[in-house]
């Protein structure tokens, strides 16, 4: 561990990247593959069914990025930590296994999770076509946010910047977000630096050295290849904090007309209770002679887990069936089942979920431009019962 003065620039500096090959390649103290491209950068979600087999995700979580994949030597990486703190830090992957490791498991969910039913169900939106799938569940183990702070000597300051300087992205040349300062430093919030996931060094494509996991929030705030930490009054000026993640109003129907709104919409950090059915796929042929089984997996709001209750229709909300929830936690997703009775003909299955707070999953929320937070009922729809 490095303790740095305030007088000494500590400025992660940016890769400079070439092709070879067909890959990238950067020189930053050595050369540092690329997977993938700014310009093809990796998305991915499995088929919801295969997600909900297990409790914990194991394999085939879903990818979200906004560029090109870096693979980290980790014993030459540094974190940064600066910013409004009285002795600035410069950490190795080491210096962070030497604090106390804590362990959370939790939900991480991309911000457009369910954005295909937001343009299908309201109108056309502006992002990637992301199913119900954008979301899985890990055991993540690292040092907490709050002792590293703690080390370093927060002197003020209302939000922590989070910053990934390895890579371009589509529309900044870094990738950078924040969260509010006392949600970092909570010991009831659990934010920590995650360097491990499911028990093992975290993948490569999950942001292998380390990565920020903060439970309930937002996907896209748990910055990946983590090389810098601020301190700061203001949130980070990062693209996708200040033009990007946010529910901006229905009047901002084009992407002309969100720009006045930017600066005034406040960034996605807690996600919505929701639920989502995943058996059985909508479209599916059933049968009206035998109990149909109905499986998905429910999320509470930001911290106010867990789901206590999911309930399911098969007369378009005019009578619900409680579910069982099989398996949850205060930060986790809630896997529940239930079996349904339904008259042949065409038809569809609702859930809705309710969280420890008493949110409760609403009908359909408004429409807004970049399509994130959708929460409306999960559903199977278009269901021929013979």
């Amino acid at each position: 561990m490095v303790l740095v003065s305030h007088s000494q620039a500590i400025a992660p500096t940016p890769a400079v990247c070439f092709r070879r090959k067909g890959k990238q390649i950067a020189d930053r103290s050595g050369l540092l593959q690329l997977e993938y491209s700014v310009e093809k950068p990796l998305n991915r979600e499995p088929p919801v069914d295969e997600l909900v087999s297990s409790f914990i995700t194991n394999k085939g979580g879903y990818d979200r990025n906004h560029g090109p994949i870096p693979h980290i030597d980790p014993a030459r990486h540094t974190i940064y930590v600066d910013g409004l703190v009285k002795t600035p830090l410069e950490l190795s992957v080491q210096d962070l296994q030497s604090f106390p490791q804590h362990e959370v498991t939790c939900a991480l969910q991309c911000a457009g999770n369910r954005r295909h039913t937001m343009r299908t169900l309201l109108k056309e939106v502006d992002g990637v076509d992301w199913y119900d799938g954008a979301v899985m569940n890990c055991r993540w183990r690292g040092p907490r946010l709050r002792d590293v702070l703690l080390k370093a000597g927060v002197a003020g300051g209302a939000h922590v910047a989070l910053a990934c300087h390895q890579t371009a992205c589509q529309d900044d040349s870094w990738f950078g977000s924040s969260i509010p300062l006392d949600r970092g430093m909570s010991l009831d919030g659990e934010v920590i630096l995650a360097l491990e996931m499911n028990g093992q060094p975290l993948p490569i494509n999950h942001g292998f050295p380390v990565r920020v996991i903060a439970p309930g929030i937002a996907g896209a705030r748990a910055v990946k290849w983590l090389d810098r930490i601020t301190v700061q009054e203001g949130e980070s000026k990062n693209f996708y904090q200040q033009h990007d993640y946010k529910i901006l109003p229905p009047e901002a129907t084009t992407k002309k007309e969100a720009e006045k709104y930017w600066g005034s919409v406040d960034a996605i950090q807690d996600m919505p209770v929701n639920s989502v059915i995943a058996v059985p796929n909508s479209g599916a042929t059933l049968s009206s002679e035998a109990p149909i089984q109905v499986r998905g997996y429910a999320l509470p709001q930001g911290s106010h887990g867990p789901v206590v209750k999911v309930e399911v229709s098969v007369d378009d909300g005019k009578t619900w069936t409680v579910a069982t929830i099989e398996e949850s936690g205060k930060w986790s997703w809630a896997l529940w089942s239930t079996t349904v009775t339904m008259k042949r003909g065409k038809g569809r299955i609702l859930s809705r979920a309710t969280d420890a707070s008493g949110n409760v999953q609403e009908a359909c929320p408004k429409w807004n431009l970049r399509g994130v937070g959708y929460n409306g009922y999960g559903e199977s729809r278009d269901l021929i019962v013979t």
